[in-house]
């Protein structure tokens, strides 16, 4: 120890308990108050004055320590700065951090809420809500949770294990809902770094980051077709569901009838449909295509829309649930599952799988195939793009008016009576 420093003992501290100031050395204090508690005070001149700096309590701070706090202190000064001005710095810019400080789910609420009202639906916002938030619209749990782990970490802190965590797992099962997620985590952090609330580089991106930890999609991804039954099948399948009341076997048998995307079916507004014509127009914002898709009515769709008009309490929804609200996709699944509890009939042979309301458009599309209709019909009655550029570029028809037809036809074939099992396809090898 120089000279002229550590006069004090550490036993000294502790024994000592008369009012005064007792030096160290090299500016180095230990102040006993009045009624004996201790305190550490670094002792240096500014402008000819002399300033004191608190280092903390002796019962807090030990005398070894306080040493290091003067000797940090005696740094400062030599480079010219003033330990009491720098330690105010400090505070500050701890003050600002943690006000800067916000949670992942925090963020994504903050970024969902402000980019909501420029997305083309409230699908969509629902969507970025199950998989970030973890709620559906309805703000119930969601069955799975994916982003659980993080949200309720503090932004700044997402690295790129906790994401490798969230996405990893289901890289190669789920490609396409783990690439979305990863998509909506970079997005959300970007925003926060826009903010000043992250720093560093984003531990989502995927272009020189994750690319180099994780598979492409392109090899991972196994394109799996939506379950569908055997469009031989769909009129017995018909028969049984039109035995089932409730808003959500309607939605399933409209949407069946009409051939469009179950999202649409269960969107449905009454100020889209105009009776009188037959005709459905969905908005271009609420379809793929980003066009307007105009679906006309066969009489068995308007059929369906008088029943549950009777059932409507006054929302503007065709199929609204109880609160008023759309019907989610899972509600016509739901159907569908109550259908095969006591024997599973209504699965797609190929694979054995159940099917789901969305397979209900190939069972139309080979039907329309079987029955001599053109492919472009066909295929404009799906609302599908068209994929070829040269195609695209001259087709100037939606083909309405075949289309009348060909819906006024798969809905006679929906109806057709089923005469003994001559026209059941064997599900099963």
């Amino acid at each position: 120890m120089a000279r002229g420093y550590g006069k004090l003992k550490a036993k000294q501290v502790e024994q000592l308990s008369e009012r005064g100031l007792y030096g160290d050395g090299g500016g180095l204090y230990l102040q006993v108050a009045k009624g004996g508690s201790k305190s550490w005070l670094f002792r240096f001149k500014s402008d000819g004055h002399s300033r004191w700096h608190g280092l903390g309590s002796a019962r807090d701070v030990s005398l070894a320590d306080a040493r290091i706090k003067a000797t940090d202190a005696r740094r400062v000064r030599l480079n010219g700065g003033d330990p009491i001005e720098t330690k105010r710095a400090l505070k500050a810019a701890a003050r600002i951090e943690a006000a800067k400080a916000i949670t992942f789910g925090a963020a994504a609420k903050r970024f969902i809420k402000a980019n909501a009202p420029g997305w083309k639906n409230a699908k969509h916002a629902a969507q970025w809500q199950m998989t970030l938030l973890g709620i559906d619209q309805d703000g119930k749990p969601t069955k799975h949770d994916y982003c659980k782990t993080i949200r309720d970490l503090p932004i700044s802190g997402i690295d790129t294990t906790l994401v490798l965590r969230i996405i990893e797992p289901i890289w190669a099962t789920k490609t396409e809902t783990a690439n979305r997620i990863r998509g909506r985590i970079e997005v959300v952090i970007d925003a926060a770094k826009s903010k000043g609330e992250f720093a560093g580089e984003n531990p989502a991106r995927w272009k020189g980051h994750l690319d180099n930890l994780l598979p492409a999609t392109s090899k991972v991804r196994k394109v799996r077709n939506h379950p569908a039954l055997p469009y031989q099948q769909v009129s017995e399948f018909m028969r049984e569901l039109r035995q089932r009341g409730g808003v959500a076997a309607a939605a399933l048998e409209f949407q069946i009838l009409t051939a469009v995307r179950p999202g649409n079916a269960v969107s449905a507004r009454w100020d889209q449909i105009d009776r009188r014509t037959a005709v459905w127009r969905i908005p271009a914002a609420l379809m793929k295509t980003d066009a307007e898709h105009n679906v006309p009515l066969s009489r068995a769709a308007l059929d369906v829309l008088e029943r549950v008009e009777a059932l409507n309490e006054g929302s503007d929804y065709v199929f609204p649930n109880s609160k008023g609200k759309p019907l989610s996709d899972a509600s016509m699944a739901a159907v569908i599952d109550r259908m095969n509890e006591r024997e599973r009939r209504w699965i797609d042979p190929k694979d054995s799988r159940e099917a789901v309301p969305h397979g209900f458009r190939s069972s139309f599309r080979d039907w329309a195939a079987e029955h001599g209709y053109d492919d472009a019909a066909a295929e404009a009655a799906l609302a599908h793009k068209v994929s070829n550029d040269v195609i695209a570029a001259y087709k100037r028809t939606t083909f309405f008016e075949l289309r009348k037809q060909m819906m006024k036809d798969w809905a006679d074939y929906c109806a057709r009576p089923v005469v003994g099992d001559d026209n059941v396809v064997p599900l099963r090898a």
